[in-house]
């Protein structure tokens, strides 16, 4: 199981050959303070960007027998290929697209490492991951304040019986160090 997460991360990475496009950020780099991390987010295409998050993340306990109610922090690596679907219509309306400021559709894996840890009496260690779908809105100020937040479903696996659950994330942070290629400026 590792290796298989280990193997997609490492994958999506070499896929990552960025031929910049014309309406994203070629790069950008983010700290992140509600889920306390940092956030790379580089072009992968005219519309698309590849991220990748290092954070403690807020998640479901999969090992619980009501994940959904349980929730936990954990050391998470987080990679979503983003297809942000509405850049030509926010310009269009004369929104402003800086920072990819736009809403996407994601496939995301997410790796998290919590190590030992006790759930409903019974000891569960190891890593475990999810793979799934996401629907996300991002949106950046000139300021850098930089917020996105996504939803979705995806596939738990690790030490317990894998399912599918749902799949959140929030990120708010700032940009600190940018590569603009934005023609939505």
């Amino acid at each position: 199981m590792k290796r298989f997460l280990i193997g997609i991360t490492l994958l999506s990475s070499l896929v990552a050959q960025a031929q910049f496009g014309r309406n994203c950020e070629v790069r950008q780099f983010k700290l992140n303070a509600f889920n306390p991390g940092m956030e790379y987010e580089m072009a992968t295409g005219v519309n698309s960007t590849l991220d990748i998050r290092i954070a403690w993340q807020m998640a479901v306990e999969p090992a619980s027998s009501a994940p959904v109610e349980d929730y936990d922090f954990f050391p998470a690596l987080t990679i979503q290929n983003r297809y942000y679907h509405n850049f030509n219509g926010r310009q269009r309306r004369g929104r402003d697209i800086y920072g990819n400021s736009g809403n996407y559709l994601a496939p995301t894996v997410s790796v998290f490492s919590p190590g030992q840890r006790t759930v409903e009496g019974r000891v569960v260690e190891d890593l475990h991951g999810v793979g799934g779908l996401v629907y996300g809105v991002q949106r950046s100020y000139d300021s850098g304040l930089s917020f996105s937040v996504d939803v979705g479903a995806g596939y738990y696996v690790g030490p317990f019986k894998g399912d599918i659950l749902p799949v959140a994330n929030l990120s708010i942070g700032w940009i600190i160090s940018e590569k603009r290629w934005c023609v939505g400026r």
